[in-house]
């Protein structure tokens, strides 16, 4: 029987049709296994958080496939894959929506001190002054988005109804394209200069590593937000901090830390970011992509990349060639 593991919750609905047709090896919950354990066994994987890295892909003589549950593929070894045959695919789309729409979630709580305004109510304090809850509308301000994907795109369309004007930067795509799709295309610099919001959207290479480093945020408006639910190590989380301190920039809501790169389940014990000293930074738990309509998506789009490689097909969405030099050294 096809064993299949599956390393973080993924939709119930999903898990139940994977059930059907093969033995299914959970990474989570109170059945949780340890993947060291059924490695030997283990035919595919869909994987959410967990490190896939060269000592374990080798510890899977009869693995085909490592279906990412997101577009991420930084916590899988893709030469270790390529070089044992092992298909490794994305879910390119199935949160582009929801991410998009948690910019929003994360823009707006920070403009209008919502997290504050909460922590007043729950100290008892409703009748203080409100001087120090003063926030700001999005409406006329504009927003900088770094990475013109889908989940770029779906910011920009969310930001036009906010009546935002829109810059974008993206040496990948034309920037026709993306002026078709209603924001105005600049040059880095000249976005970190205009933008009263910047949030991030590119996947981390070691091209984009620092994207935002001392140089790029000290570029940044004066009194603008920081908005990154991508990478952590997009930014240089350091000079962020120094730019917070100093209150050159007004504030910054990120989904994400560079300390993921060690450890994506428990980031919290490697960090090396100050959270609970500077309060205009808020950070939540990687979450963006979370929602129910997102899971589903993705759930399904990664089963049915493993069905197609169990049974010899190119599987949709594919990283890399299966046995085949990585795209970047080709």
């Amino acid at each position: 029987m096809t064993e299949i593991y599956v390393s973080d919750a993924i939709h119930p609905d999903v898990l139940a049709t994977i059930g059907e047709s093969a033995r299914v090896h959970l990474g989570w919950g109170d059945d949780a296994v340890d993947y060291a354990r059924v490695a030997p066994a283990v035919d595919a994987v869909i994987l959410r958080a967990e490190t896939f890295s060269r000592a374990v892909i080798e510890a899977s003589p009869n693995l085909r496939i490592i279906a990412r549950h997101g577009v991420g593929t930084d916590n899988v070894d893709l030469h270790a894959a390529a070089e044992h045959c092992v298909w490794v695919t994305t879910t390119p789309g199935a949160n582009s929506n929801a991410v998009a729409e948690y910019v929003f979630a994360l823009l707006l709580s920070a403009a209008r001190k919502v997290p504050q305004a909460m922590e007043r109510v729950r100290g008892e304090r409703w009748s203080e002054g409100k001087s120090d809850l003063v926030g700001f509308e999005l409406g006329g301000r504009t927003i900088g988005v770094l990475g013109f994907g889908s989940i770029g795109r779906a910011v920009t369309r969310i930001a036009t109804g906010f009546r935002m004007r829109v810059l974008a930067y993206d040496p990948a795509v034309e920037p026709a394209d993306i002026a078709g799709a209603g924001a105005g295309p600049v040059e880095l610099r000249e976005l970190l200069a205009a933008s009263d919001v910047v949030t991030v959207h590119v996947p981390l290479l070691p091209s984009t590593r620092n994207l935002l480093g001392a140089d790029e945020i000290a570029r940044m408006k004066p009194g603008s937000i920081l908005v990154n639910t991508s990478r952590g190590g997009l930014v240089d989380e350091n000079a962020l901090a120094d730019a917070l301190r100093s209150g050159r920039l007004g504030g910054a809501v990120l989904d994400v830390l560079e300390a993921e790169a060690a450890d994506m389940k428990d980031p919290l014990r490697h960090n090396a970011l100050p959270l609970g000293t500077t309060p205009a930074l808020g950070v939540t738990p990687h979450v963006a992509g979370q929602t129910t309509e997102a899971f589903r998506q993705a759930g399904h789009m990664a089963w049915e990349a493993v069905q197609a490689a169990l049974a010899d097909r190119t599987p949709p969405h594919a990283v890399q060639p299966r046995g085949g030099r990585m795209a970047a050294e080709a």
